[in-house]
């Protein structure tokens, strides 16, 4: 199963970044498969990190946007939200675009994201539904389609 996993963590490398895969499958995972032997969650201490698609993508729990953060250096998959937002982005409600105050330039809508407080704290993981560009410069609509909240530590 080596084999496999070395290739869960280069379509990680692939959607993320180089350097993506090794962090999110740092230490003991688990790797959750269906009754066919594909992948569908991926597991540490019981705590989804990813959850592996039937499009070839990973989608992020809170552990794997925590494992993430830590190993991609800033902007990159990163919406960042100010106060007036963040504690319901917390409790999972999604990000608009009025809350958006940075953003990596290259999030295109369908991406996955971390949803980070200007202060550098991981508010949220979730999928963007609009570009880069759109989330700083509409007023209204939906940025970020939250999946997961990260309570406050």
């Amino acid at each position: 199963m080596k084999r496999d996993d070395d290739a869960l963590e280069t379509v990680a490398d692939y959607q993320f970044g180089r350097g993506a895969g090794a962090a999110l499958f740092d230490g003991e995972v688990v790797v959750q498969r269906t009754s066919s032997g594909r992948p569908q969650q991926i597991l540490a201490d019981g705590e989804r990190i990813l959850s592996y698609g039937t499009d070839g993508r990973f989608t992020l729990g809170a552990v794997g946007g925590r494992r993430l953060q830590a190993a991609l250096e800033f902007p990159a998959y990163r919406v960042v939200v100010g106060d007036d937002s963040e504690p319901f982005v917390r409790d999972g409600k999604n990000v608009f675009a009025k809350f958006v105050r940075e953003v990596d330039p290259a999030v295109r809508p369908g991406d996955e994201v971390l949803v980070e407080h200007y202060d550098g704290d991981l508010v949220a993981v979730g999928r963007a539904e609009l570009s880069a560009d759109a989330m700083l410069d509409f007023e209204t609509g939906m940025a970020v389609k939250v999946r997961d909240g990260v309570p406050a530590e």
